[in-house]
Parts: structure tokens; C-alpha cells; sequence
């Protein structure tokens, strides 16, 4: 895969490379030399995630559960594959 220099240093990443690893305009990269080698490497943001940030990012759209609900479905499945274990 080839990409070109623009007048003004610019360097198209290409599609395939940028889907591949999710890659959004906007995100920062750090670069250095190695050797005969430029080297790209994602930024990767040091900001403290906040819940609101995160919520709802499982895709769970039932209603609300209790920690002490969660730890009992937690249990019960853990039990379920322990008994699997000794078949």
C-alpha cells in the first residue's frame, strides 16, 4: 500500500488502515524516526471517564438493576459453568 507527500506534508492514511483501527478525524498521533523508519502511534488520551461518559455502552435496555441483583445473576451463572466443568 502506497500513499503520497502533499505540497504541504501532508500524508493520506488510507481507509482500510483507518477502519481498521478505528481511527476518527481528530485523533492524534506522535511520530519518530526509527532508523530509516517514521513511526506513527496513537495519542491515547490520559482523561479521567466519568460514568456518564460510559453509560449505557453494554447496550442493556432493561430496567434498572440492584449491585445485589447483579452479584445473584453473576452466582447463578458462575454455578452453571462450574457444573458444566464436572461432566
Amino acid at each position: 500500500m502506497e500513499t503520497t507527500l502533499s505540497s504541504k506534508g501532508q500524508i493520506v492514511i488510507p481507509r482500510q488502515i483507518r477502519q481498521s483501527h478505528c481511527w476518527e478525524p481528530g485523533v492524534r498521533f506522535s511520530i519518530y524516526e526509527n532508523g530509516d523508519e517514521i513511526v506513527l502511534k496513537p495519542v491515547i488520551s490520559r482523561n479521567k471517564t466519568v460514568l456518564e461518559d460510559v453509560i449505557g455502552c453494554a447496550g442493556y435496555t432493561g430496567p434498572k438493576i440492584s449491585i445485589a441483583e447483579m452479584d445473584a445473576g453473576i452466582l447463578v451463572e458462575a454455578s452453571k459453568q462450574v457444573a458444566s466443568w464436572s461432566r
